[in-house]
């Protein structure tokens, strides 16, 4: 069965930040998931839907604000309307504007990509869910780190399945590859 086309939605790329996705930190295949939120960030714009980019930081280490490793990922497109959110938590709704942004804009729904996903795309989803959200999760457009119990593309995997399987908020979660997500011209 075909998923319907995914309307009134925004983008959320959440930490695809210089630091996540380059040296012994960064993600597996980053280049391969930049790839893929390139490919549905720009069919957002052009279908008219938002695009929210999210940069995680910290007071001190590699994400601190305004450094290099806080900065953009190299090879991530960002244009200048896209919305730009600061966050210090987990969870990209806590202590930022998301919420009114995506209010702001008439977003009923939302797409999810990037970075961890055990961390701040798990909580990111689960909070959508709880906010109300439907969500597609784009389930070649996020990644991690091996963590010494499980391999990234199995934290990945697991984390497909299991934001999938969530039903209790009401609201679901559906994982769909980049390329399959039906983004069809607003009316």
């Amino acid at each position: 069965m075909k998923p319907a086309p995914v309307t009134d939605a925004a983008l959320l790329i959440i930490d695809v930040q210089q630091a996540l996705c380059s040296g012994e930190s960064g993600a597996f295949e980053a280049e391969r998931v930049i790839e893929r939120i390139n490919e549905v960030s720009e069919r957002c714009r052009c279908t008219g839907r938002p695009v929210v980019v999210i940069q995680h930081e910290t007071a001190d280490g590699p994400l601190q604000f305004a450094s290099p490793g806080w900065q953009i990922a190299d090879g991530l497109i960002v244009a200048p309307t896209d919305i730009r959110v600061r966050k210090r938590t987990c969870d990209s709704f806590l202590g930022t504007e998301l919420q009114q942004r995506l209010f702001d804009s008439g977003c009923s729904r939302l797409i999810v990509c990037g970075l961890q996903s055990e961390f701040c795309v798990d909580t990111t989803v689960r909070r959508a869910l709880a906010l109300g959200y439907p969500v597609t999760l784009v389930s070649d457009g996020h990644s991690t780190v091996d963590n010494g119990v499980l391999k990234a593309s199995e934290i990945s995997a697991h984390h497909n399945k299991t934001l999938s399987s969530i039903s209790s908020f009401g609201p679901r979660a559906l994982a769909i590859p980049a390329a399959e997500i039906p983004l069809e011209v607003k009316a």
